[in-house]
């Protein structure tokens, strides 16, 4: 009731189409907005972009687990994980202008537009921040140029630690893959979304994040044993 106090009016609900949700056990919920609703915010809301690439990948690991998708995310200064982006200042950028400027610094050679939007939420916290989400879908040899502008970024090696794959599949153990992944510590909305961006884009089944996420909620005493019955 304060979030949507704070907010303002807005179109009656009805009127909009239905936004998704996550849906996925273990994990809260982000309240989401329109792209609309969000830029009726006041000037008191902060907007943070943040972008996906991702591309198909034939790959198969061992030469028996289907990789599916290459999906990027980045190692943060501060040890956490998640993707290229930051906050845009809205008196002087639009969504899409602010996005690509520090996706420049930190990638140096992809620019995102309106198209690529995917989804907006408003961040649980005591800030008023919108976290506004964009994917783009590459080829496997356009992803890896990405990874190798990278290197040369302005960022590297100081806001941004390296690029890293995500890895979508779980192997026979339940845990290696993506549950393992999963985790990891991770900024902000940052597996949120990247959870959302599994689901809406269907590069996951529903179940199967449902049982990732369930993975990593086993007390890590499992894990260690059985790391140490393979040793």
């Amino acid at each position: 009731v304060g979030t949507m106090a704070a907010m303002g009016p807005l179109p009656a609900m009805g009127a909009l189409p239905p936004l998704p949700t996550l849906g996925v056990p273990g994990v809260p919920e982000l309240k989401p907005l329109t792209r609309y609703e969000a830029m009726r915010l006041g000037p008191g809301w902060s907007h943070s972009c943040h972008a996906m690439l991702y591309a198909p990948n034939p790959g198969m690991l061992f030469g028996r687990i289907p990789l599916r998708y290459a999906v990027l995310m980045q190692m943060r200064f501060d040890g956490l994980l998640g993707f290229p982006g930051g906050f845009v200042d809205r008196r002087y950028w639009s969504l899409e202008d602010g996005l690509n400027r520090v996706l420049g610094l930190g990638l140096g050679c992809v620019r995102l537009t309106e198209a690529d939007y995917l989804c907006s939420h408003l961040t649980e916290g005591p800030h008023r921040v919108v976290a506004h989400f964009y994917a783009r879908q590459l080829t496997l040899e356009e992803l890896h140029t990405i990874e190798i502008s990278a290197v040369h970024s302005r960022d590297h090696g100081m806001e941004v630690m390296g690029m890293v794959r995500v890895p979508l599949y779980t192997q026979k153990d339940r845990m290696g893959g993506l549950p393992n992944f999963l985790a990891n510590s991770f900024v902000g909305t940052a597996k949120f979304q990247l959870l959302f961006a599994l689901k809406i884009l269907n590069m996951v089944p529903e179940e199967k994040l449902a049982e990732a996420v369930a993975a990593t909620q086993r007390p890590k005493k499992a894990a260690i044993d059985h790391a140490g019955g393979a040793a």
